[in-house]
């Protein structure tokens, strides 16, 4: 190999990522798992151990990766921190900031050991079964360029989940896509990609998970979702989100079901994942109260599955499908308060 091959060449070290998946999660937490695994922690007890509501009007992007972050105190978002309130993972939005070397940041991340979580267009990738035909917002992991061969490695958990090199103008066609409206997929189609990337961090490991930091975590998450505060959270914002989606279909805004499916995954997924810690943590420790207060959760995340896939069937007729939405939203809401009553009594004593 020629020193401008090697030049030209960047890979991470070490093995391909793992692949990290569950049913219920988006390319989110898929890759962002993938990523905490890298780092050497789990990414159940990092992405499953915080869990929360939150709903910002006007947010909801067409992204099945979309999520609500709160903006902090830089009056920048962490999405990282959003995921995982609870350690020390952060990760923020990037972008090219040189259109005539877009390439030059990522070239930098992979000499410095670190993957890539970049923002494609399914549609131009040959692997996904979108490809040459719907066009959707998703994300991969970049762990290699070979610039000198025209390829990029890429990693991607999600079904029917791909780990290998993709011809870089294809790549290039994906990360840097309008992902303009496409019929076939009205809820993450009608976003421009604009070659956006995240830069994920783990800056500290998180510490071996024990009861009594387990009740702590559970305590400030159970205080979140029972106290009121300026921006729709706990069970006071689903209130106050739910009685706005019922009240948009009623009046035949499709557009309330278009933002209900991206949003909802992100809340499912959470729910799914906290759910499955408590469970397993409970199973581990014999601690049934506690292994029920996870299946309490995890029902939480199948009553969001009811809930996303009606709006999706009524997005044609708004108006016809606010009384099943109305059915949903409180069959959702009943799961809430049953979970959050049964982790706020296993937390009283961890």
């Amino acid at each position: 190999m020629t020193s401008d091959v090697t030049a030209r060449t960047y890979m991470i070290v070490g093995p391909e990522p793992q692949w990290w998946y569950r049913d219920l999660i988006s390319c989110l937490q898929a890759t962002f798992g993938t990523l905490v695994a890298r780092a050497g922690a789990d990414p159940l007890a990092v992405l499953g151990a915080g869990w929360r509501f939150l709903h910002l009007p006007g947010d909801v992007r067409s992204e099945e990766f979309y999520y609500p972050c709160l903006p902090d105190a830089s009056g920048g978002t962490d999405l990282g921190a959003a995921l995982a309130p609870h350690h020390e993972l952060h990760a923020r939005w990037w972008q090219p900031a040189d259109e005539d070397d877009v390439w030059r940041e990522m070239r930098a991340s992979l000499a410095d050991d670190r993957s890539v979580i970049a923002a494609v267009d399914n549609f131009h990738l040959p692997f996904r079964p979108a490809y040459g035909d719907v066009h959707a917002a998703h994300l991969v992991i970049v762990y290699g360029l070979d610039e000198v061969r025209g390829l990029v490695h890429v990693s991607d958990a999600m079904p029917p989940a791909f780990r290998g090199a993709v011809p870089i103008e294809a790549f290039l066609r994906s990360w840097g896509s309008a992902n303009p409206t496409d019929v076939q997929d009205a809820f993450f189609s009608d976003s421009r990609i604009g070659r956006r990337c995240l830069d994920v961090r783990l800056d500290a490991p998180p510490p071996p998970l024990t009861p009594e930091l387990l009740g702590g975590f559970l305590r400030t998450d159970v205080e979140g979702f029972t106290t009121a505060g300026p921006d729709r959270t706990g069970l006071a914002g689903f209130d106050a989100f739910a009685a706005e989606l019922v009240d948009r279909c009623r009046a035949g805004d499709a557009g309330a079901l278009r933002e209900l499916y991206p949003f909802g995954w992100g809340m499912q997924a959470q729910a799914s994942l906290h759910g499955e810690l408590l469970r397993r943590c409970g199973h581990e420790w014999g601690d049934p109260e506690l292994a029920g207060a996870g299946r309490a959760v995890e029902a939480v995340a199948h009553a969001w599955t009811g809930l996303r896939i009606t709006g999706a069937h009524g997005l044609d007729d708004a108006s016809a499908a606010a009384a099943d939405i109305a059915h949903h939203t409180t069959v959702l809401r009943g799961t809430y308060a049953r979970a959050v009553d049964a982790v706020g009594a296993v937390a009283a004593r961890l």
